[in-house]
């Protein structure tokens, strides 16, 4: 029987609990009558929809209930009860495979759907599939034997509702704090809200306590990976590797974490190895192709992801993987492929939310802009469901950090932190051109190129969970000179990974705009260059673009907006505080005006000309950002202007910025 409480977002109201007490009790024309009424007012209820699906299958109407399911399934893709209802309805109506299907994607979307794995395991066992059948069964057996709180929170996590997972979790851990299945599922809730640090420590001890349980070594990998600690996460994968062999799983894991550290050759060998057992596998296949990408290589990286496309149509990130090439045209047969996947209700949220961004970008290709921006703020709007970005929020911070990080702050702690000048911090909003910044740096002899560090977001973190410390960043306020000089020398520490030997290197996470403070504490003689952009292209620029992580404010044209204003403002202080400090370099004189821009940017830095970072395009390195195949060529103004074409949809986005000239 369905229940309301188990996939909802709130408590069912009480028509809602009248329909499904009419249900239990057979009475299925009063149980519809009532759910109408609901749907009249509000038809975009999934608590009404999913019981109306139910309530037709019990009355057995299977084609009713699949029309509801498919309505359901358009406005919340990652229902899992709506995908393993619809499995009950095919297998009720004799369409085993069509069942098969839908019992897979839900238990894709929700493990602990266990009644998914019973009708997976009993299908398959009654069509002689006996391999397949014991693979579910496996899992099945897994799942049975968790503990009943584990179960519930793994439930709650794929419901996307992590705090009261994770309160579940934490008073089961209080009465049986060794059990490595309660550490291994806490600190996945840990890896979704952002706690690293903790979910590293939990799956440390997990992985001592189990050292035979490879899901859990493997997700160790996988945290000390986002942690950036890629040497140790190389060190483990490298071990596993050792263990098992054989293993495709730990191969594709090793790969990924050669390939963090810039062994790229090293990584496309083992991928070799997995797909010569599993050549049709989809997303082995895409990641060989960005691990092409990065290293110039696009060409060939554009033959895997069609390849990936040819062995599983319905693999959303190969589609987006095309677009994001920026330069790659889908034909007409691609556009017509990707409406038809469109049209079905049976992709999971990150397979709709990629082929969203790849429409978008065909349709703006064929400068047809209404249908581009359809698909875009589509795309976006699944995104901002599952997100828990709030702008006002954000707002505040950055408020606070203007509040605590005053001119006499800062003057009452001179000398603090390490002396080195190695990092060069290239700052602002993504979209902005700091990719091309980089890749100009990373042109001269003496500057190494790098990627998005996430260490200095990942040291502020800590500090905001720092117990007493009044929460970020009021606690940098507490940190001792002693202690200032530790975290930057962490932070050097941490990051000569991915340094090559050059003096200097340059780290353009875009986001470190915000802890420019927290910068100045530990390495008071870092440079700081902000890449700034008009604010209607460079907003515009953000939302059309898909990122992987860590840039949420983008999904919505109000939210992007208000983030660039509080992003001037923080700027504006940082100029005040620290007056010279921070280099301002905007995008469009950059463009008009190259040489003249290059060696401002140069001397600020410390560094003589060199013709080399004119020719910036001729740099053979790895360039991980959206921007990697367009930092290959030239300078060109195209772009400059494209958010006009989309001018009569972005009256948001012009609202958030009115008055905004920079």
């Amino acid at each position: 029987m369905a229940d309301l409480t188990e996939e909802s977002g709130a408590a069912p109201s009480a028509v809602l609990r009248e329909a499904q007490s009419k249900l239990a009790l057979g009475e299925f024309s009063a149980a519809l009558q009532l759910l109408d009424e609901v749907l009249a007012s509000t038809p975009a209820d999934v608590d009404a929809l999913y019981l109306t699906a139910v309530t037709h299958r019990y009355a057995g109407d299977s084609d009713k209930a699949l029309e509801v399911l498919a309505r359901l399934k358009r406005l919340a893709p990652t229902h899992s009860r709506a995908h393993q209802e619809e499995g009950h309805v095919n297998r009720d109506r004799g369409a085993w495979q069509e069942a098969l299907v839908a019992y897979s994607r839900a238990i894709r979307l929700n493990p602990a759907l266990e009644a998914s794995l019973r009708e997976l395991v009993q299908i398959l066992t009654n069509h002689g599939r006996t391999q397949a059948a014991q693979y579910y069964a496996t899992q099945l057996q897994y799942l049975q034997k968790l503990p009943s709180p584990v179960r519930v929170a793994m439930d709650l996590v794929a419901q996307n509702k992590l705090l009261k997972a994770e309160t579940v979790c934490r008073q089961y851990l209080r009465e049986q704090p060794d059990d490595v299945e309660g550490m291994r599922q806490l600190a996945d809730i840990g890896v979704k809200l952002g706690v690293l640090e903790e979910a590293e420590f939990l799956l440390e001890s997990a992985a001592t306590f189990a050292p035979d349980n490879l899901a859990i070594q493997l997700d160790y990998v996988q945290v000390l990976r986002k942690r950036q600690k890629f040497a140790a996460a190389l060190d483990q994968a490298q071990r596993l590797l050792g263990v098992h062999p054989q293993n495709l799983q730990v191969k594709s894991v090793c790969a990924i974490e050669y390939m963090q550290t810039g062994d790229y050759e090293q990584a496309m060998a083992l991928l070799d190895e997995v797909l010569a057992e599993v050549p049709d596998d989809a997303a082995t296949l895409v990641t060989y192709g960005h691990a092409l990408k990065t290293s110039g290589k696009a060409d060939q990286a554009v033959q895997k992801y069609r390849r990936a496309i040819e062995r599983q149509p319905d693999h959303g990130e190969s589609y987006y993987a095309l677009a994001n090439l920026k330069t790659y045209r889908f034909g007409d047969a691609e556009l017509e492929r990707m409406l038809s996947l469109d049209a079905t209700g049976n992709l999971g949220l990150m397979d709709r939310v990629y082929l969203n961004f790849a429409l978008a970008k065909a349709y703006e290709d064929r400068a047809d802009y209404a249908t581009a921006f359809k698909f875009y703020a589509l795309g976006n709007g699944f995104k901002k469901a599952q997100s828990r970005y709030d702008a006002d929020q954000m707002q505040q911070e950055m408020q606070a950090t203007q509040a605590v990080c005053s001119a006499d702050f800062f003057a009452a702690r001179s000398g603090f932190g390490v002396s080195a000048r190695d990092p060069i911090f290239v700052v602002g909003l993504p979209r902005a051109g700091s990719t091309l910044l980089e890749q100009v740096l990373a042109s001269h002899s003496q500057v190494d190129g790098t990627l998005e560090l996430p260490n200095v977001l990942s040291l502020a973190q800590r500090l905001r969970r720092r117990r007493g410390g009044g929460g970020y960043p009021h606690v940098l306020e507490q940190l001792s000179a002693r202690e200032c000089a530790e975290l930057g020398q962490a932070y050097l520490d941490d990051t000569r990974i991915h340094r090559a030997g050059a003096p200097l290197f340059v780290d353009k996470m875009p986001n470190n705009f915000r802890h420019i403070g927290l910068i100045h504490l530990m390495l008071p003689n870092a440079r700081i260059i902000d890449a700034r952009r008009e604010p209607m292209a460079c907003c515009f620029s953000g939302f059309k673009q898909l990122f992987a992580e860590g840039q949420e404010f983008s999904y919505d044209l109000t939210d992007i907006g208000r983030y660039y204003r509080d992003y001037v403002e923080l700027m504006a202080h940082w100029d005040d505080v620290l007056p010279g400090r921070v280099l301002r370099v905007r995008h469009e004189d950059v463009v008009a005006d190259l040489e003249t821009e290059v060696r401002r940017i140069l001397d600020y830095c410390g560094l003589p000309f060199e013709e080399a970072c004119l020719r910036y395009y001729e740099t053979d390195r790895n360039v991980r950002t959206p921007s990697s195949e367009q930092v290959r060529q030239p300078i060109f103004t195209d772009s400059l202007e494209q958010w006009r074409q989309f001018e009569p949809w972005l009256e948001p986005l012009a609202a958030a910025l009115e008055g905004l000239y920079e």
